[in-house]
């Protein structure tokens, strides 16, 4: 099986492919890797460096079995490139999507021995104040729900699903939370960028045989104010007249 993984959720650009072999013990891994850290331009980018990535590996699209892409929550226009790229090539080639959350990309991001037997925090950057939040037990179980809390109460929000003990926290948004928890006891900052990496998206695409819908995850609404205009025909349609 050739798997196809894409990332621009965040602030980085990824494509990896991921190959295993049935009955082959040890066979399955990621054979090519490509990313650029870019806040901006992955549009441009994303295709051109998948391309790269199956040029070297000696494959091309039509050999894929399947694509795995990061649906969010990250930054409103990046997070819908890859997504938008993932269906493309889906459709044109008629494979499976599966949809991986930043989350769960960068949660699986960090080494085994890093993690060392700790709950994990990771944090997104919203490009606001209040980040993008998701709880992990040691076995990289989810805990609680994904949440988006004022800084200042996520002290509060955390110990209430994790109340004490050895923390190591993950993401591009883990060093910013580090002064509202200087009291915690055992806190400590995975290594790395804090981005996802397209290579896990691929692993965990591969490894999951339904996943989430290739549907952008939103914590909070975009960042998007309609034209006066547009809003006047919206709020009359809503009410029940005709626009013009």
């Amino acid at each position: 099986m050739k798997v196809l993984g894409l990332d621009t959720a965040t602030s980085g650009c990824s494509a990896a492919l991921w190959e295993g072999t049935a009955g082959m013990a040890g066979a399955a891994r990621v054979t090519v890797r490509r990313s650029a850290p870019m806040a901006r331009g992955q549009a441009e980018v994303l295709v051109p460096l998948a391309q790269e990535v199956l040029a070297e590996a000696g494959a091309a699209f039509g050999d894929l079995d399947r694509i795995a892409v990061t649906v969010g929550p990250g930054a409103f226009t990046g997070l819908r490139i890859a997504l938008a790229a993932a269906r493309g090539i889906a459709v044109a080639r008629d494979l499976p999507v599966v949809g991986i959350t930043s989350f769960d990309a960068i949660a699986h991001g960090v080494p085994e021995t890093e993690r060392a037997g700790r709950p994990l925090l990771v944090a997104v950057d919203s490009r606001r104040a209040e980040p993008f939040l998701q709880l992990y037990d040691p076995a990289l179980a989810t805990v609680g729900e994904p949440a988006m809390p004022d800084p200042a109460a996520i002290p509060g929000w955390l110990e209430a699903l994790c109340p004490s003990g050895p923390l190591l926290l993950a993401g591009d948004a883990a060093a910013a939370l580090v002064p509202l928890l200087a009291g915690w006891v055992g806190l400590e900052v995975a290594s790395g960028n804090g981005l996802p990496d397209a290579a896990v998206v691929a692993a965990l695409g591969a490894s999951r045989p339904t996943g989430l819908p290739a549907e952008p995850f939103y914590l909070r609404p975009p960042d998007v104010t309609l034209p006066k205009a547009a809003g006047a025909r919206t709020a009359e349609k809503t009410a029940g007249g005709r626009g013009p």
